[in-house]
């Protein structure tokens, strides 16, 4: 009965977006960098740079389903649950799954184009929705860990986004973290949410 009921709360594609996540973080712990035809496939779907020889198109979309770890996927399905339901439900299905790809996209080419190294995660698509609903619910109060009390979703967002132009201004060795694939999503959700919100379309599709 509870995961029954838990489904009901949770849309459909946020839902399945998390399910997918989960079964390519277990496919990854059980078989990635084995010899079998599995383990090699999941080996070729990070989004490798470019001039690397490693690239393939498709790595565009599949890196967003794969993850560093666990804190890394709990963090990011945390998130696609949180603000991803909302807009979900505020947009409809179709929608938001274009909402969430082309984010993804965008983070993707903004990696390939300024950042260093492979990339994982779906950090750059969660910005974009982060960002979507930081402009449709701007004064919706948040707590941000570590700030002990709450604060506007707007000054939440724009807090984050900062943090993000810092660390990849910054470009520490020991950041391993794709900053400007998260500000590529963001960049990119904010036009689109932008768009949307000034020409009051109903579809999208």
């Amino acid at each position: 009965m509870e995961f029954r009921s838990m489904n009901r709360s949770i849309p459909p594609i946020v839902l399945n977006l998390i399910i997918i996540n989960v079964l390519f973080f277990f496919a990854e712990l059980l078989l990635g960098g084995t010899s079998g035809f599995i383990g090699e496939l999941l080996n070729q779907l990070p989004l490798f740079p470019i001039e690397s020889g490693f690239f393939q198109p498709y790595q565009l979309i599949s890196y967003m389903f794969l993850h560093a770890g666990f804190s890394h996927l709990l963090l990011n399905m945390f998130g696609l649950w949180m603000f991803g339901s909302l807009m979900e439900n505020l947009w409809g299905p179709k929608r938001f799954l274009i909402f969430y790809v082309v984010c993804g996209l965008a983070a993707g080419i903004a990696q390939l184009l300024l950042g260093n190294g492979p990339a994982v995660g779906a950090s750059g698509a969660i910005m974009g929705l982060l960002v979507a609903y930081g402009y449709t619910f701007p004064n919706t109060q948040l707590f941000v860990f570590p700030i002990p009390f709450p604060i506007k979703a707007k000054w939440a967002v724009l807090g984050i986004l900062a943090l993000d132009i810092f660390g990849g201004i910054s470009n520490s060795p020991t950041d391993n973290i794709a900053h400007f694939a998260h500000l590529g999503g963001a960049v990119i959700g904010f036009i689109i949410v932008l768009y949307w919100n000034k020409t009051n379309r109903q579809r999208f599709y």
